[in-house]
């Protein structure tokens, strides 16, 4: 089991900065708690988003000699994965690969066509530099602009993706759109079609929906979580604004539930959870 924790996810769409030794801080706290990745920032224009524009500076802050949790950065095209990689203390750069033509256009300004040339140098940048690309399939359970979604142009866009030697696939519940009834069917045919990628779920979901999201998710074979403490973030173009990102919290609950060990230090959950209520007051 794979537990993501995705600060952020949680942070980018916050309009007050929250200053760097604040975020850093926090960052150090989930640290602790030994998730298997941290996906703490990203490498992309101050312009698009300006609450991360302390990235670089946060990374250098960052505790990580008592920690096993590894490093992920955002990045949106070629030139945000050229600066990421001159990190040594980041693992994953994780690109979001729009199954939506319109989104995709929307969230880095190029065609699917465009992200998938950049997908292939971003690959080949990561695998000189001994770092691994997480492709996230971001309206990858549907989407609000009436674009053409169906299970068999997911299994596609993965095929595309499995040719290019991505090895982690992480299906993204951008608006949460996905229900048990599509989550499920994709996850059960994705799997054993491509046992060589690692499949994930970074699902958006209500405080009502979280369950039956990850049980359809987990009972179908994944094994690789993304979350957030609290439900924070997720998609500013969400129409509801009970959507958020999935809480960690609800994820330990279930797989508490299941009988599965995460391994993580339950104690520094805590506290990293009651930090969180300073970092986000209004949530």
């Amino acid at each position: 089991m794979k537990l993501i924790e995705c600060p952020r996810d949680a942070m980018q769409g916050l309009t007050e900065f929250i200053p760097t030794a604040t975020k850093t801080a926090y960052l150090n706290a989930l640290l602790a708690v030994g998730f298997d990745t941290l996906d703490f920032g990203s490498f992309v224009s101050p312009k698009a988003i300006p609450q991360l524009r302390d990235t670089a500076e946060v990374l250098a802050g960052l505790d990580l000699s008592q920690t096993r949790t590894k490093l992920l950065a955002i990045v949106a095209n070629r030139r945000g994965a050229e600066s990421a990689v001159q990190h040594p203390e980041i693992s994953y750069l994780g690109f979001p690969l729009s199954v939506s033509e319109t989104f995709q256009r929307r969230n880095t300004n190029q065609s699917t066509a465009e992200a998938l040339a950049d997908v292939a140098a971003m690959h080949e940048l990561c695998e000189a530099s001994g770092k691994t690309l997480v492709a996230y399939l971001s309206m990858g359970f549907g989407n609000p602009y009436g674009d053409a979604w169906s299970p068999a142009i997911v299994t596609d866009f993965t095929d595309q993706l499995a040719r290019l030697g991505v090895r982690i696939v992480a299906l993204s519940d951008t608006i949460g759109a996905s229900t048990a009834a599509t989550i499920s069917p994709l996850f059960s045919a994705l799997i054993p079609a491509f046992p060589a990628i690692e499949f994930g779920a970074h699902l958006h979901t209500t405080p009502t929906t979280w369950r039956e999201k990850v049980n359809a998710a987990y009972e179908a074979g994944c094994r690789r979580f993304d979350g957030a403490i609290g439900g924070i973030g997720g998609c500013p173009m969400a129409a509801d604004e009970l959507t958020g990102n999935m809480a960690t919290e609800n994820l330990l609950a279930y797989l508490a539930e299941q009988g599965v060990e995460t391994g993580l230090d339950m104690a520094a959950f805590g506290r990293a959870q009651a930090m969180a209520a300073a970092v986000f007051p209004s949530h």
